[in-house]
């Protein structure tokens, strides 16, 4: 599998999202921040932007849940059309349940990360997921400057899906920049959702290739 990048549609102008989305055709996944105010002090989209959303762009949608009672609510955001949905164990009752409706309705599913929270107690949980999202921010809001103490836990989360033989993705998700993705990458991460770093490009397509290549050369892929 090769290196992803997600830009993150938190950092785009929410009243031009279907020509956002386009500004970043080149993209692999359009990531989507959903924030209830509850699991996290903000408050961002729901399930009908996304619904819109998936029908204005080809890119598949990366739907990230901050939100409490995900059990309840992640297997509505594959039926809204999203191809990835990330729920945060965390606030995770059922987490093995979750993970088995998300895939039974046809999208990725995947499972979240604080900065604080580490990955060895869920050892047993990475067989039933696709990926693995590893904040490297507190999760709320965009724009944060990137937590270097996340990295060892990167590196630790890939030793982790090597000793199994699990293909997983581990996705990395907080201040990535041409400054930071190469540590990531160095580290075993292959998928980066990029907001700010993007969306503040004067170029958004043209910063897309740029990470890609950053995380690329890094990796020797």
């Amino acid at each position: 599998m090769g290196i992803q990048i997600a830009p993150s549609i938190l950092s785009a102008d929410f009243a031009r999202l279907a020509d956002e989305a386009t500004a970043v055709s080149n993209a692999d996944w359009l990531h989507v921040d959903v924030m209830d105010n509850h699991f996290v002090p903000n408050l961002t989209i729901g399930m009908p932007v996304v619904e819109s959303l998936a029908k204005a762009t080809s890119t598949p949608l990366d739907c990230h849940l901050m939100i409490e009672d995900p059990d309840r609510w992640a297997p509505g955001y594959v039926e809204a059309g999203a191809a990835s949905v990330t729920f945060h164990v965390e606030a995770c009752r059922a987490p093995i349940r979750t993970a088995r409706e998300i895939r039974a309705k046809g999208a990725r599913a995947a499972m979240a990360l604080r900065p604080a929270t580490p990955i060895e107690p869920y050892e047993d949980l990475l067989s039933e997921l696709d990926m693995i999202l590893i904040m490297t921010v507190e999760p709320g809001f965009g724009g944060q400057k990137f937590l270097d103490v996340c990295v060892p836990k990167i590196r630790r989360t890939r030793q982790l899906l090597d000793k199994h033989g699990l293909d997983l993705w581990i996705e990395i998700d907080g201040g990535v920049s041409a400054d930071t993705i190469e540590r990531c990458a160095e580290a075993g991460a292959d998928v980066f959702v990029a907001g700010s770093a993007v969306y503040a490009a004067d170029d958004p397509n043209a910063m897309v290739e740029q990470l890609r290549g950053l995380a690329e050369q890094a990796t020797g892929r």
